[in-house]
């Protein structure tokens, strides 16, 4: 059963670079190499996309296993009395993760679900504004085009010159697309193209004091960087714990204030719309309780905050980050590109993207993936085109060589990279 997970790492047959090697002399990951095997990655595989949906470790994974035995155990109590009580603890812990309070916390299975709850709640009419970026997410661009259509509201993405040069220019950017008809402020902190961090804190206090509502999507955020939503006091904010908090899939929550909350409409009607036993949060009863579902992955929150703590995972993301660093240069020069950003920690995490020149984007991620066995996204945003890695504590300076050798083959000897 599951022999892949066995087999030892894939070798490659590429012959590694002499700057290769010196690359992989300088940065070393050997100090966490016993929690490689704490994951259940595809031995024969290159895995340098863990951004896309994250990877659950065999701990956080048993625990998702025995909540969903419990729930077929007793379903009738599980879901209407015990799991109730449980997914309560959960938002706590989460709360406290993200510092914020419990009740200001709910519970969905994607940031897609938690975007279509915002978005469709709020009174837009015709000739209002929503002001965003143009390297957002392009599944939250669409929920905007369809309320957009639905209302007359004008979605407005504001050209972000790239690369990057501090956070200043780039705030001064963003807001020159301020206009008196912008109603919300919608922005990433992390962005999923382009991997770039957002000076979101200093936007959200500028919209705030202009009277704006605040919306952050940040779905890459939680355990990549540090969030404190108290802090940052966005109206509201969006996030997945599915992806670097590493929870099973289908694990994501909704922040709202306390007054953003009571613009929100149920996206799913369901039980808690009215409730003959309300609890003590509308919040919860309107957004939580939305029909029969596993919320199992919900309830894995503490052992994922647990797992984080127990292995002591700041100096982990810090060495990834690193690791991830020290490559751009190599990589944009293959391409003949130019890194997104200066290279600090205030505009990178573990996501890197890299300028990259292909007609077929498509073709060349599948040919990494069939040809060399490499994970890794080469995404689309608008007319440009992005190769995305993301580095996770089972990754080493070994796999960005295979992927360089990989690149380089495929440049000299196909057409698909320019």
């Amino acid at each position: 059963m599951y022999s892949f997970l066995l087999e030892p790492k894939r070798k490659s047959n590429l012959k590694i670079s002499t700057q290769c090697l010196l690359l992989d002399k300088s940065f070393h990951m050997e100090n966490f190499e016993h929690l490689i095997d704490q994951f259940y990655i595809r031995k024969d595989l290159t895995f340098l996309n863990f951004g896309s949906f994250g990877a659950c470790p065999k701990p956080i994974f048993e625990d998702y296993q025995r909540w969903q035995m419990e729930l077929e155990q007793e379903p009738v109590q599980f879901i209407t009395v015990t799991g109730l009580e449980y997914l309560k603890k959960s938002l706590e812990a989460l709360s406290k993760f993200l510092t914020c309070e419990a009740d200001d916390l709910v519970f969905t299975v994607n940031p897609s679900y938690a975007m279509n709850t915002v978005a469709k709640s709020l009174n837009l009419q015709a000739g209002d504004e929503i002001l965003a970026t143009d390297i957002e997410y392009g599944a939250c661009d669409k929920t905007w085009d369809f309320i957009c259509e639905e209302t007359g509201a004008k979605y407005v993405r504001q050209k972000i010159q790239l690369p990057l040069v501090s956070k200043s220019q780039f705030i001064e950017d963003f807001f020159a697309g301020l206009t008196s008809k912008t109603k919300i402020v919608f922005i990433s902190q992390i962005t999923s193209s382009t991997g770039l961090i957002l000076p979101v804190k200093e936007i959200c206090e500028i919209a705030k004091a202009k009277g704006l509502l605040t919306f952050v999507d940040g779905a890459h955020v939680p355990a990549q960087i540090d969030l404190n939503l108290s802090e940052l006091k966005a109206d509201f904010y969006i996030g997945a714990c599915h992806k670097w908090m590493m929870t099973p899939k289908g694990c994501s929550f909704l922040y709202a204030t306390k007054e953003a909350q009571k613009l929100l409409k149920p996206l799913v009607v369901s039980w808690g719309y009215k409730s003959i036993f309300p609890s003590e949060s509308t919040f919860l009863d309107h957004h939580q309780m939305t029909g029969t579902r596993d919320f199992s992955a919900f309830l894995t929150v503490p052992k994922a905050i647990e797992f984080l703590e127990k292995n002591d995972w700041k100096p982990v993301r810090k060495a990834c980050h690193e690791l991830g660093l020290i490559n751009v240069k190599r990589f944009c020069e293959l391409f003949n590109s130019n890194p997104l950003a200066p290279l600090t920690n205030e505009f990178y995490g573990q996501l890197f993207s890299i300028p990259i020149q292909t007609k077929e984007p498509e073709k060349l991620q599948k040919l990494l993936f069939n040809k060399y066995k490499i994970e890794i996204p080469v995404m689309r945003q608008d007319e440009s085109v992005y190769l995305r890695y993301s580095i996770q504590v089972f990754n080493s300076q070994a796999d960005l060589d295979i992927l360089f050798e990989a690149l380089s083959e495929i440049k000299n000897e196909t057409d698909l990279i320019a």
